[in-house]
């Protein structure tokens, strides 16, 4: 069995404070420390202009793990509607303008699915996680909560399109469930803990890999050396 890891840091690239508490309740039970990268506003920028949540997580995580040398989480999240070609996706942050709010967001993504009914209703959460040191990926790991979206915002919780996602299996949308329930079923949330239950089983504190030479640990590392989970197809 590979040794736990000891108390080493991981640093999130961000600067929102929220997403820092966030992902250190859904690490809590690991045995790494989750801190705010230092100086991130003051880093240079990673622009995220990819078309995937995968591309736009791994280039944030290669591009600060280089800048800064150290273990670096970097996430890209969004919601996909279907029906609306994929919209917001990537661009769900962005999707009503670079200063709106999450009630302008909400509002254009009302309007944009105003009429449509049944299947075309349907939506899912995506988030996307990479894990980097000094420039090298060693995960990427994925999730997604599948919901359908409602006429107008129920809820009072939660944030970003939360009001009108609702979440079938609990008969409530994410922004009416408590911060324990969103932690258990969200996107972010599951895909969080894989990411913690991968460092657990495959990362010393010092970030190198636990796989000895030549073993492909749990057969999810490809030909470049990056890891996964689930592997890709």
């Amino acid at each position: 069995m590979p040794a736990q890891p000891g108390n080493a840091t991981l640093y999130l690239a961000t600067s929102n404070r929220g997403k820092l508490e966030e992902v250190r309740a859904l690490a809590a039970a690991s045995s790494f420390e989750i801190a705010l990268l230092p100086g991130f506003s003051s880093l240079p920028k990673f622009d995220e202009i990819w078309p995937t949540f995968a591309e736009n997580a791994a280039g944030k995580a290669l591009h600060y793990s280089r800048i800064t040398g150290q273990l670096v989480l970097a996430d890209d999240s969004g919601l996909v509607v279907p029906a609306l070609g994929g919209l917001p996706g990537v661009h769900s942050a962005r999707y009503a303008g670079p200063n709106a709010t999450d009630a302008d967001r909400v509002a254009k993504l009302l309007a944009a699915s105003h009429g449509q009914v049944g299947d075309h209703r349907r939506a899912h959460f995506v988030c996307v996680i990479a894990l980097a040191h000094r420039g090298a990926a060693h995960a990427i790991v994925s999730e997604q909560a599948d919901g359908l979206l409602l006429d107008e915002p129920e809820g009072g919780g939660g944030f970003g399109y939360d009001p009108i996602f609702f979440f079938p299996p609990l008969g409530k949308t994410f922004a009416e469930i408590s911060r324990e329930e969103k932690n258990l079923y969200s996107h972010r949330g599951i895909a969080f803990r894989k990411m913690m239950e991968f460092l657990a089983n495959e990362m010393p504190a010092n970030g190198a890999s636990n796989a000895a030479p030549g073993r492909l640990a749990h057969d999810n590392k490809d030909d470049q050396g990056v890891w996964y989970s689930p592997r890709p197809k």
